[in-house]
């Protein structure tokens, strides 16, 4: 099922119902390798696309040519949903990896909010939840300094991949570049460099290539002050993705 990722684990679940109206309303799936930009910045739009494997960005291109990543995508995101209502972006959206999407129909997804109430709602819920993600995005970048912005990133995306079975709690697969972490968290690659190291004396965290391994998830969501209630998992789910931290 294309959608099983959707709202999996999440405070406001899908039914069983309600998401095979959704299964029915995509057109067709779409395969991009990495670095495909799959929704252009300011071009219309009358399509919305569901992530279904790998891994996409938000990015905001800057007049000099320079790339600048506003959020970050996992499998069971509506990468632009929001495109629904504005049927263009102010962003661009592309893969970071190579990529399967599923592909809404503007018209489907006015038919569901005709005909599924219940889902529209969690729909709309979906875009909040966007939102949730991006003031805690900026939240990181203003005021965590560089060792704890690494570890909230981290512990975030541990807790999104955890929700969706792709992460045990303590070990997943994180396929960006130094580049693209240095990105997402405001640092240069040396800053990076020094943060890891950091991280791996400290005992609390090790990346390896892709390969990331917590090694006492209680002691670096306490450092990078992470708290998971942003992004509204269900109980048990926020309880494995902070090891019982009082928070």
């Amino acid at each position: 099922m294309l959608t099983q990722n959707v709202l999996r684990n999440n405070a406001f679940e899908i039914s069983s119902l309600e998401r095979n109206v959704l299964e029915r309303a995509i057109k067709r799936t779409q395969v991009y390798s990495a670095g495909y930009v799959a929704v252009r910045q300011g071009a219309d739009v009358d399509v919305s696309l569901l992530l279904v494997k790998g891994l996409m960005a938000r990015h905001i291109d800057a007049p000099d040519g320079r790339r600048h990543i506003v959020g970050l995508h996992v499998p069971g995101d509506f990468v632009d949903l929001h495109a629904y209502a504005l049927k263009k972006l102010d962003h661009a959206v592309g893969a970071l990896t190579e990529v399967e999407v599923a592909v809404f129909p503007h018209t489907a997804l006015e038919a569901i909010q005709t005909s599924a109430p219940g889902l529209t709602r969690r729909l709309w819920f979906l875009t909040l939840l966007d939102a949730a993600r991006h003031r805690q995005w900026i939240y990181r970048l203003a005021s965590l300094n560089a060792l704890q912005r690494v570890g909230h990133f981290l512990c975030e995306m541990n807790a999104r991949l955890l929700a969706i079975g792709a992460s045990d709690g303590a070990t997943f697969t994180l396929p960006i570049t130094q580049g693209d972490l240095g990105e997402v968290c405001g640092l240069t690659n040396v800053h990076v460099s020094r943060v890891l190291r950091q991280l791996r004396e400290a005992e609390l965290c090790n990346l390896r290539g892709s390969r990331v391994e917590i090694l006492d998830l209680h002691n670096l969501v306490a450092r990078s002050l992470f708290d998971p209630a942003f992004l509204f998992l269900n109980d048990q789910t926020a309880a494995r993705a902070t090891a019982g931290t009082e928070l």
